[in-house]
């Protein structure tokens, strides 16, 4: 027991506190369950793609594509979770030096996901905004699935993520300038 670093020799309370981080694997492995959905999904409609294409107009297959666009770009939202929360709230993947190992991984903190889900939610809505906007022609005519108000609301959410991911990226510039300030007055 002595043989223990000093970091290891904490009470009962903190040592429950930082095993409760542990928690959250239940949550990360839904997730990847969740991700497992997104690849049946974007099987199923790129088999509705091929399957389909030569009675396809143009604009059906840039929509389909869209789509396909679309549940990448959350696919790659749920790993930047699943494996950005995990080394960041749980623990250390040890993936040091592993030739597939993410770029962004080994300088990853709790801002920079936030920084790099923003944008990844921020790109997810440009989907979703442009595929309204091919949409839009057909406002007003019987089956639309648009309204004018519908399209204003998705432009106004839209700007809306955007102004929050500068409003983040800006918060994380200040406090890394207070950050090196800090260190070098010491």
């Amino acid at each position: 027991m002595n043989d223990l670093p000093p970091v290891f020799k904490t009470g009962f309370f903190p040592t429950l506190i930082f095993g409760s981080r542990w928690l959250q694997l239940p949550l990360y492995l839904g997730l990847i369950i969740a991700q497992c959905a997104y690849v049946y999904l974007f099987l199923h409609e790129l088999w509705i793609l091929v399957s389909t294409v030569s009675t396809l107009g143009e604009q059906q297959i840039m929509l389909i594509v869209l789509g396909l666009i679309d549940v990448v770009m959350i696919s790659n939202l749920l790993v930047m979770v699943i494996v950005g929360g995990y080394e960041t709230f749980v623990s250390r993947l040890r993936l040091n030096g592993h030739p597939d190992q993410p770029e962004w991984l080994s300088h990853v903190n709790a801002t920079v996901l936030k920084v790099k889900l923003a944008m990844a939610i921020i790109g997810i809505s440009s989907i979703h905004l442009l595929k309204t906007f091919i949409e839009a022609g057909n406002i007003g005519m019987p089956g639309a699935k648009f309204t004018e108000a519908g399209v204003m609301w998705q432009t106004i959410i839209h700007m809306t993520f955007i102004f929050s991911a500068i409003g983040i990226a800006y918060t994380d510039l200040l406090m890394q300038r207070v950050s090196s300030a800090n260190k070098a007055a010491h």
